[in-house]
């Protein structure tokens, strides 16, 4: 008989032996998730050359976007799996009808996400917030906004891309758009080689034009691909079935309500450390941006758990199912232990990459951003473990279809502990925005640990019911 170091050690190697492959699956999503987030850090750090108020500008301008956003990208994930579930099965027409009926969608909620971010500008003046920063907002927000089209437009590509388990298109596409951010940023920020400066609104130019360039080439190579071309081409794009239409609808509209959540709580935060002035917001928009590139890295660990579990919920294969997402789940502990180190360690030095310590001008307001960002990089330092598990949990439950209950789940753990808490806590007299932190913190590991037990419970089942 085995002895009990051999024994844990098979244990322990059935779900490291996946490591290899869902790494190899979900590196490409990552960086084409952090790609997007990028675009942002190359837009602060820019921006953050001119001045605190205009650093802080962004981020309330963006803190509409991140909603508006929030709702498209989490709609267009209810095509991965069911693509993914179509590409198992081998069912071209299964996967050509949720492809289309997924674009149609997805081009319609860009528009409206863009009228709705356009139109709610007004909110700006009702929000409280420093006046200087709400009138350089204002003019990046009319620009900025119009990139939504593209920008979910490009989501049910990739979504579709994903779900076939073509990763990497996307991934190409959005290093493509962000070399094109950084050189336009370049030319119009800072008004170089003739071109005019137009500080922030030159950022704005830069994400239009790059998401719309983006969106261009991930088409082409979708089209070119001869796996994929006679499923993204000739496609009569108003003749829907109902039945499909209503599908997506019911996967994408919970998954939307998903990421809005969690997205409306972090937006939150950039409301709250607005109350507490122009420094307190931009230091806040500095440690979000560092936060949000680990979290993208978690977000792709979580697409390649919705397309392995979808892949295995077409065959009906449970057990190996629960086995791939438990090895994805261990994979992204291990980054977020990373992750969570490297803020510990550096969280006196990051902030300082977005501010210029030689603007004699700004001096002490440059410095009292780089205290507060740092105090907060504490903050996400714990919460990576937390927000990895939630999100790549959240990717499996999706990857089986299951999105009322998460819905549940996660709107409990924001916005009735967790958004309270930062309320709370982030008042000047406690705790400040750390107390902000602190409840984010507090709700998601709530989530974290409700969406667990949720897919163990599930999983569980299914097992149990095949084997009756």
């Amino acid at each position: 008989m085995p002895s009990e170091k051999q024994q844990i050690a098979v244990n322990i190697s059935q779900y490291t032996s996946e490591i290899k492959y869902n790494w190899k699956l979900a590196a490409p999503v990552m960086l084409g998730m952090l790609g997007h987030t990028f675009v942002s850090f190359v837009d602060n750090i820019m921006v953050g050359q001119i001045g605190t108020a205009e650093l802080a500008a962004v981020s309330l301008g963006n803190s509409f976007m991140f909603i508006a956003m929030s709702l498209g990208i989490g709609f267009s994930t209810a095509v991965t799996p069911l693509i993914a579930e179509a590409d198992s099965a081998n069912n071209f027409k299964q996967a050509k009808s949720t492809f289309k009926h997924g674009l149609f969608l997805c081009t319609v909620l860009g528009i409206v996400l863009f009228l709705g971010v356009y139109f709610a500008k007004p909110l700006l003046y009702l929000m409280q917030q420093p006046q200087e920063v709400v009138a350089l907002a204002i003019p990046y927000l009319d620009l900025v906004a119009f990139s939504l089209i593209p920008l979910i437009v490009f989501q049910a590509l990739k979504q579709f891309s994903d779900g076939m388990s073509m990763t990497r298109y996307p991934m190409y596409a959005t290093l493509i758009a962000n070399i094109v951010n950084i050189v336009l940023n370049y030319l119009l920020i800072f008004g170089k080689f003739g071109f005019p400066t137009l500080g922030i609104v030159g950022a704005a130019y830069g994400t239009v034009i790059s998401r719309f360039i983006m969106l261009a080439y991930l088409w082409w190579l979708l089209a070119k691909k001869e796996r994929t071309k006679a499923l993204v081409t000739n496609i009569k794009l108003f003749v829907l079935e109902k039945l499909m239409l209503q599908k997506l609808i019911n996967l994408g509209a919970p998954s939307a309500m998903q990421m809005l959540f969690e997205v409306a709580i972090f937006t939150a935060a950039i409301w709250l450390s607005g109350l507490l002035g122009k420094n307190a917001q931009a230091a806040n928009q500095i440690a979000l941006n560092l936060s949000s590139m680990t979290f993208m890295v978690a977000m792709g660990l979580s697409v390649a758990s919705m397309i392995r579990v979808g892949n295995q919920k077409g065959l009906q294969n449970y057990k190996e199912l629960r086995r791939i997402a438990f090895s994805i789940f261990l994979l992204g502990i291990l980054l977020a232990i990373f992750f969570g180190s490297v803020f510990f360690l550096f969280h006196k030095s990051l902030p300082k990459i977005y501010v210029d310590f030689t603007d004699i001008t700004n001096y002490a307001d440059n410095l009292e951003v780089v205290s507060i960002a740092s105090q907060l990089l504490f903050a996400a330092a714990i919460f990576q473990i937390s927000d990895t598990i939630q999100v790549v949990v959240l990717g499996a439950l999706r990857g089986l279809q299951d999105v009322k209950i998460p819905t549940i789940i996660t709107f409990v753990s924001y916005w009735v502990i967790g958004f309270p808490t930062s309320y709370f806590l982030g008042k000047a007299t406690r705790y400040g925005s750390f107390g902000i932190w602190l409840g984010l913190l507090a709700g998601l590991s709530t989530a974290a640990i409700l969406l667990y037990l949720r897919f163990n419970y599930l999983t569980s089942k299914l097992i149990r019911e095949q084997q009756n």
